[in-house]
């Protein structure tokens, strides 16, 4: 056990050195750290300012008298719903994809057929529109989805694309020598998938878990904008922030007054320029993982 640790910890720190020479994938973990602790701090940050999280989440409501200070508690609350849906998410989704793939390349028949004809089809189908239909269904008499829901939703609609490229990495990884040297020993078919092919696919999954961070974040804010998402009266994420803006008018109610975003772009501007950044962050940082892990990038 402590060999294997030592091994893990050298492996690590190989990781950790070749990483920090990346210039854009440390500008990516620099700009995630700091929504993650912003995220961490939204309670403390709120004190400061003397607000509880149901002042914001009134504030946010009644966004057309929301003051900056407001906003910037607002959107720190906010960065908790996007990391904690866009982490969980993205596991979820290439954890599915991953097993999918596994048991696709390594059994191949008609096994490989049946999964991949199913995979084609999710792939075909269009992503946002199928997305909002399985929230509505989801959600059924209920205003809005919970965080788990929106996660589950965004998870059997996003594990297409991993479960394809890791059934391609195990067509190739059961053909190896090693692998034929370990059936020769009569090790089990579940021995060698998860001793010998998993650890080799474990990097491209690594990287792709990382990469599919963006997309959840995307989805989470697109469905909450169109009142699918987290329950916009009870809740605060960026993507409830746009949501207000967008509904809520100035000046006589009803078709009377402007629109939030119209008359106050200073609400709209912060939570979608968060939005960007967090996304721009997961995606530089995937991009280096990528370059690390994969022995042809590095290689160039």
């Amino acid at each position: 056990m402590s060999r294997r640790l030592t091994r893990y910890r050298k492996a690590l720190a190989s990781f950790w050195a070749l990483y920090r020479k990346n210039k854009f994938g440390m500008a990516g973990l620099i700009m995630f750290v700091f929504f993650a602790i912003l995220a961490i701090l939204a309670d403390a940050i709120a004190m400061a300012f003397g607000y509880t999280f149901e002042d914001h989440v009134l504030a946010v409501t009644s966004v057309a008298t929301i003051t900056p200070t407001e906003l910037f508690c607002a959107i720190a609350y906010g960065a908790r719903v996007s990391l904690v849906v866009g982490i969980a998410a993205s596991v979820c989704s290439v954890g599915i994809g991953t097993l999918i793939g596994m048991v696709s390349g390594f059994i191949g028949g008609k096994v490989d057929e049946a999964l991949m004809r199913i995979t084609d089809f999710i792939m075909m189908l269009p992503g946002l529109p199928l997305l909002i239909v399985l929230a509505a269904v989801l959600r059924g008499g209920g205003s809005a989805l919970g965080l788990g829901l929106i996660i589950l939703v965004i998870a059997i609609l996003g594990w297409t694309g991993t479960a394809r490229v890791v059934r391609s990495q195990v067509l190739s990884l059961k053909e190896r020598p090693f692998v034929e040297a370990a059936r020769a020993i009569g090790a089990s078919d579940r021995y060698i998938l998860f001793r010998h092919i998993l650890p080799n696919v474990m990097p491209l999954v690594m990287t792709y878990m990382v990469l599919g961070v963006p997309g959840a974040i995307l989805s989470e804010a697109s469905l909450t904008f169109l009142g699918l998402g987290v329950d916009p009266t009870r809740n605060i994420s960026w993507g409830v922030i746009l949501y207000w803006a967008a509904s809520v008018p100035i000046g006589g109610g009803g078709a009377g007054g402007a629109l939030i975003y119209l008359t106050k772009p200073w609400v709209v501007v912060p939570p979608g320029l968060c939005i960007t950044l967090l996304t721009l962050a997961t995606i530089l940082m995937g991009y280096a993982m990528d370059e690390i892990l994969n022995p042809r990038l590095r290689r160039r």
